[in-house]
């Protein structure tokens, strides 16, 4: 029996209620999403002739890299102006209207001074550069470029968005005023700042900020600016640099491909068809809409590689269904929420890639080494739902032999992907930047010639949410990158190692520690800004014990999505909760099932490294 799927939505995610963008913003959101799709075909150009012509091109890698980058600092630039940029959301809503508006012209004010100091330190770091690439022979000036044109744009954009909503001109011009001031009396007062240890004041500063919900990225940059600035403009260009450099990675390229792959198939209706087959194999079971949750969740995964993305997909199609069929809305809710941590889970996943971008891991073994993981995460959450579903919830019709033949079949183009993805990367057929590409163009094949749902303006918006995806997560990774580089500059690995010697020798008491010190850091920060931050810092550290990096990443992983789901931030939580309309409290009450469950493939996927490294060794070579 098939769910009826409400009709995808053109519009981009993150606006926060913005008025309608001008003729301007739409021209140049359309630039970036034409060189984030730009970047995949050339991309695909590469494979095509490496094993079309045989004959490998020196230069579609850098140039895909350039576009990715450019396209990030201009979409930052658009998100900064439709206030889309990620921040973890504490105390504002309690906050009265008149307190509401005052603090939004604070954050306004921190996310303008960010857009200055990359203005300022981006000019001054172009204008002392001169590299030329191997591939392309350009300058990087051009490439670096994009950190002050970001800024420039933040400013603008931002601006532009205050002006249109107040009438009083002062005052949407005052934030405006106060970041730029503020950068230049900071710059010339700087040098007279007493200058001491950097990374205190950088976690300071940048967390204080965030305890303010300031976006996440612009407080790791105002953070990183005030640690340096007593330092004089030779650290000050180090922002820009660390910022632009670490987005020039072919590995993080596979984000944007990924993503795109994944809108393109909810536009071309392939989530819908997962939900019909989970439907017509586990709906007439105990817990049936349940199970149909977590076995969606579990296909998707294998698609998109974003639990945010999976949750909120799922979630409109599922929680009204299942509060219909008789569990809570709460409970629905808390479900979605548990399963769409699956994506991070099953490759591919992001939090693998940047992982091991970050660790210099294969990603091509991540990818096979959570396989079993991400199953047994399937499994633990189908007994909870087994358990837990109450007798006053209505199962599915059982559905007739030819039903299921005619689900599957409409299916199995999206259920090859993942086997074309993990396979394809494994044997070396191709990277896994590129076959996020590939993953791509497979689904906008499917979705123009074999389902025949993709039209010219789904595709446009699955383009432009791809966009919006992308830049929100790209973004933070690059405003932690100089934070990441002080940590390392100033040798904290090393400290933190030598803190932790007598644990060493014991691997198995290494990771309780760190496992431990992992679900608090999930309490309080988003996955993405934690690994930037703690990768850097914990792979010294269990390479010194023994442990296996590849079986590292898939427990650091795991960690930081259970955080997801608990609170204060609990971002998965707080999308199902938006979604089902449900008060945040009663999901969170919903969620201790589900979370003991995922506590306990945790402690196993730590202590039996043969689900992880064992499976990896066993496959391919």
């Amino acid at each position: 029996m098939a769910i009826e799927t409400p009709p995808v939505p053109d519009a981009a995610p993150g606006t926060g209620g913005v008025t309608a963008p001008s003729l301007a913003t739409r021209a140049i959101e359309s630039t970036a999403m034409l060189l984030l799709v730009g970047a995949a075909a050339v991309a695909l150009l590469q494979v095509f002739f490496r094993y079309g012509l045989d004959n490998a091109l020196p230069w579609p890698e850098e140039l895909a890299q350039w576009m990715f980058v450019w396209a990030i600092f201009v979409g930052a630039g658009i998100a900064a102006g439709r206030r889309g940029h990620i921040a973890i959301e504490t105390f504002s809503p309690r906050l009265s209207p008149a307190a509401r508006e005052r603090h939004r012209d604070l954050v306004d004010a921190l996310v303008l001074f960010a857009g200055a100091i990359l203005v300022g330190e981006g000019l001054s770091f172009v204008a002392k550069t001169s590299y030329v690439t191997p591939g392309l022979g350009w300058s990087t000036k051009y490439l670096y470029a994009a950190v002050p044109v970001g800024g420039l744009l933040t400013l603008i954009g931002l601006t532009a968005t205050r002006l249109r909503a107040s009438t009083a001109r002062a005052r949407a011009f005052a934030p405006l005023a106060l970041a730029v001031v503020f950068y230049a009396v900071l710059l010339v007062a700087g040098e007279r700042l007493p200058a001491g240890a950097a990374a205190p004041v950088l976690m300071v500063v940048a967390l204080g900020l965030i305890a303010l919900e300031t976006p996440i990225a612009h407080s790791f940059v105002i953070g990183t600016f005030c640690a340096f600035v007593p330092q004089g403009d030779l650290m000050l260009v180090t922002i820009p640099q660390n910022m632009g450099s670490s987005l020039n990675s072919f590995t993080l390229l596979a984000i944007p491909f990924f993503i795109l792959a994944a809108s393109l198939m909810n536009h071309a209706g392939i989530t819908r068809r997962l939900v019909d087959l989970a439907s017509v194999f586990f709906g007439h079971l105990r817990g049936g809409l349940g199970h149909v949750n977590v076995a969606t969740n579990t296909m998707m995964g294998g698609i998109s590689g974003s639990s945010m993305a999976d949750a909120a997909a799922i979630g409109k199609i599922l929680i009204p269904e299942m509060t219909r069929r008789g569990y809570t809305a709460a409970y629905g809710c808390a479900l979605t929420a548990a399963s769409g941590t699956l994506a991070n889970l099953i490759p591919p996943s992001l939090g693998l890639i940047i992982y091991g971008a970050l660790a210099s891991a294969s990603v091509g073994a991540l990818f096979v080494a959570t396989i079993v993981p991400g199953l047994l995460t399937a499994a633990a959450l189908a007994i909870v739902v087994h358990l837990t579903a109450g007798r006053s919830t209505t199962a599915l019709e059982r559905a007739s032999v030819a039903q299921r033949g005619r689900a599957l079949g409409s299916a199995v183009p999206a259920l090859l992907l993942p086997v074309v993805i993990v396979g394809g990367v494994r044997f070396g057929v191709f990277t896994a930047t590129e076959s996020g590409a590939v993953a791509a163009a497979y689904a906008l094949a499917c979705g123009v010639f074999l389902y025949r749902a993709l039209t010219l303006r789904g595709g446009l918006a699955a383009a432009r949410e791809a966009l919006g995806d992308t830049v929100a997560v790209s973004f933070i990774i690059a405003a932690a990158a100089p934070f990441a580089w002080t940590l390392t500059a100033e040798q904290a690995p090393q400290k933190v190692a030598a803190a932790l010697s007598g644990l060493i020798a014991s691997p198995w008491l290494l990771l309780a520690v760190i496992n431990g010190f992992l679900l608090a850091v999930g309490l309080f920060m988003e996955m993405i800004a934690a690994m930037v931050i703690l990768v850097p810092i914990l792979v010294p550290i269990i390479k010194s014990a023994g442990v296996d990096v590849v079986h590292f990443g898939i427990v650091l992983v795991l960690n930081l999505v259970i955080g997801a789901l608990t609170p204060p931030l609990g971002m998965l939580v707080f999308t199902t909760s938006r979604v089902g309309q449900v008060p945040v409290a009663q999901v969170f009450r919903q969620i201790g099932p589900f979370l003991a469950a995922l506590v306990v493939v945790l402690l196993a996927v730590s202590y039996l490294p043969v689900l992880t490294v064992g499976v990896a060794a066993r496959i391919g070579p």
